[in-house]
């Protein structure tokens, strides 16, 4: 902490021993029956009496007249205080105010001079003293580390980090309420788990001291909302938590939240609909249009129809028409032509995803469907019919990205313990064998998707990084001193 924060922390600490000395608690009590500054604006009516609270976020001396303007969750509105006209003790608080305090008002409302919806305060109530400052008002935090790593100052000085926030929670809002529309349940299932299954990634392992065993967080939920699938709800949904313990970047942060919804008697067709819908549906509802301009200034069109493509075309279309037709050695050169850095001993369908995901996935900017996806890539989706080297599976993807992955769902559980088993090799105990126990009384065929609901809220909100749509995103401890 640098001396001059020192210095002004400590003048706030001689405030909060003179308002204690006139009897006031600088903490304050409950202060109800206010409105938000959005209310009062929306309910606009000259002299109305009203009450609000909010942050001190500025202050103008005027002399008599002082100028403030208080900040809640429904932006900021400005109050007029006339020191004389307050009483006593209250114009003794006002001296000992500080930017960031938290205050109550109570007072009619008028319109300025220059045009400014405001509020004539009466009364005011000290509700919390903030005794550390507030960061720069014109500039707020700008370091992006410092600004998520304290969330709590950039929501206070920062609109953009608000707004993207915001955004998050009412789509989280509307994915729900569009599904429950639909007719789906919602449900909550285990985030513990003792086999970590549904997906392909590192898990976290933690351990139950009373039963004497080792658990996983949930790399997903798949397997459990099949079983429910199997006891007879035929369209449910959970909109979850999970956790890989994989690396972080850009788009990927170690804790995250994914929708993922399931639909008796549908297919990957079905849910790449329902998932259309929900989305366009969201930005609609969200940005109030279906292009939203990106951090990068490109721009994010949803407008119908979102586009088919088989996922062997659009590799034929990035690599090569004879791709498919290169051994291994081959398409390591030909990646490398592309600009496709491989890793070592890669397998054919491997190195085909690679190059899938650097050319075609990472330059998509509007919405494409890729479908009919290698079976090796997808164990618990079902074959195609006519083609039983590929899956009935959809990969949305936009804004350079997946968003979205759906799938006619595998409900065969012969075939599928034997996809289980040739993905796990010898590691046996990474089988869900309670989920293939489900399996043998019968699933009907249904279609699943899921949906990566901190990456649609980056495109939404035209940001680009995932931290920016994550209350509190994870971050290294600061070391000692810092």
């Amino acid at each position: 902490m640098s001396d001059d924060a020192s210095s002004l922390m400590e003048i706030r600490r001689q405030k909060l021993e003179q308002l204690r000395s006139l009897g006031v608690d600088p903490f304050g009590g409950p202060f109800p029956g206010t409105e938000t500054s959005a209310e009062i604006r929306g309910r606009w009516e000259e002299g109305r009496r009203v009450r609000m609270a909010g942050r001190i976020v500025s202050h103008r001396d005027m002399g008599k007249s002082q100028f403030l303007h208080l900040q809640d969750r429904g932006g900021r509105l400005q109050i007029y205080v006339q020191k004389p006209a307050l009483p006593e003790p209250e114009r003794a608080v006002f001296e000992l105010l500080d930017l960031g305090d938290i205050l109550g008002v109570e007072g009619t409302l008028f319109t300025t001079k220059s045009g400014e919806p405001s509020v004539r305060v009466e009364k005011l109530v000290l509700l919390s003293k903030s005794l550390a400052p507030l960061p720069d008002k014109w500039h707020g935090l700008v370091d992006t580390e410092t600004r998520h790593r304290h969330r709590h100052l950039d929501l206070v000085s920062n609109e953009n980090s608000r707004r993207a926030l915001d955004l998050r929670v009412r789509l989280v809002r509307y994915l729900r309420d569009f599904l429950h529309r639909e007719g789906f349940t919602e449900v909550e299932t285990p985030m513990m788990q003792t086999v970590a299954g549904g997906a392909a990634a590192e898990p976290f392992k933690t351990r139950h001291h009373a039963l004497g065993m080792d658990l996983y967080l949930r790399i997903a939920p798949e397997l459990y909302l099949k079983r429910l699938l199997v006891g007879g709800l035929e369209k449910v949904f959970e909109i979850n938590r999970n956790f890989r313990n994989e690396g972080i970047s850009r788009r990927h942060n170690p804790e995250f939240t994914m929708l993922e919804a399931y639909w008796a008697y549908s297919d990957f067709t079905g849910m790449a609909q329902l998932v259309e819908e929900m989305i366009r549906g969201a930005a609609h509802e969200l940005t109030g249009g279906l292009k939203i301009r990106q951090s990068d200034g490109s721009e994010l069109d949803l407008s119908p129809p979102w586009p088919r493509r088989k996922y062997r075309e659009a590799v034929r279309e990035a690599a090569g028409d004879d791709w498919f037709d290169l051994d291994a050695a081959g398409m390591e050169r030909r990646a490398a032509e592309l600009g496709v850095e491989l890793e070592p001993k890669l397998a054919p369908s491997e190195i085909t995803q690679k190059v899938f995901e650097k050319k075609v996935e990472a330059l998509a900017v509007n919405p494409v469907f890729i479908t009919h996806l290698p079976a090796e890539l997808v164990p618990l989706a079902r074959l195609n019919r006519e083609d039983p080297s590929v899956v009935d599976v959809y990969e949305l993807i936009m804004g350079r990205q997946e968003i979205s992955p759906g799938y006619s769902e595998l409900n065969d559980p012969i075939l599928q313990a034997e996809r289980f088993h040739h993905q796990v090799g010898e590691h046996t105990q990474k089988v869900d064998m309670e989920f293939l126990e489900a399996l043998h009384h019968g699933m009907p065929p249904a279609g699943g998707l899921g949906l990566g609901v901190d990456r649609l809220a980056m495109l939404l909100a035209g940001v680009d990084s995932i931290r920016e749509v994550i209350y509190f995103p994870l971050l290294r401890p600061r070391e000692a001193g810092a």
